[in-house]
């Protein structure tokens, strides 16, 4: 416990200094979990600490899901999504979401996968295309440079997309009720990729 403290102390300390001289609900209970841990109470430290690592989280997942684009012309949207409890556990995998739709029952939805065991198995796939021979449906794709994979039956109105962002990201498009595979591509260009990158990096 000891130890697992001192870690942990260890790593609000840097958090402490960029935060100086702006106290607010985190560095509160970095200063709580100090006071704690001096007073031999060890566990209220690991429990204060905890909680300020969780606001962090929430910090963190804010400014990713600002990054979701907002509904285009004649669409609307639900408010953008993180799922898995949480985007500092990132290491782990995380994913964001947002549903975009019209009156006319279309829908694309985005879904940001941070660290995703997908992506092994995407890079197999699009390093052997006769993995995807194998599924009519299914052919190779590429969108501003990056590569992936449509897949769309040709009796359906469902679309989906998924490419590969660097080595850290898979983003999917989801369409269903459309006439064509263009409102993903659409909702697909507006995403600031760079930006993304940029924000998984911190």
């Amino acid at each position: 416990m000891m130890k697992q403290t001192a870690t942990l102390l260890a790593f609000t300390a840097a958090l402490t200094l960029s935060t100086a001289g702006s106290a607010d609900e985190v560095t509160d209970q970095i200063d709580a979990a100090r006071a704690s841990y001096e007073a031999g109470e060890l566990r209220s430290a690991v429990e204060t600490l905890n909680f300020a690592v969780s606001k962090i989280q929430e910090q963190m997942t804010a400014s990713l899901l600002k990054l979701l684009p907002e509904p285009l012309d004649g669409w609307k949207a639900d408010a953008p999504e993180a799922q898995s409890g949480g985007i500092a556990a990132i290491i782990t995998g995380t994913t964001l979401s947002r549903r975009y739709f019209r009156d006319d029952q279309s829908e694309v939805s985005l879904n940001l996968m941070a660290d995703s065991p997908m992506m092994p198995m995407l890079t197999m796939a699009l390093s052997m295309p006769l993995m995807m021979q194998n599924n009519q449906d299914m052919k190779t794709y590429s969108l501003k440079g990056f590569r992936g994979m449509i897949e769309h039956a040709a009796d359906s109105e469902d679309y989906e997309i998924t490419l590969m962002v660097g080595n850290r990201l898979v983003i999917q498009g989801k369409g269903s009720h459309l006439k064509d595979s263009k409102p993903i591509e659409d909702y697909l260009n507006a995403l600031d990729l760079d930006a993304i990158q940029q924000a998984l990096s911190k």
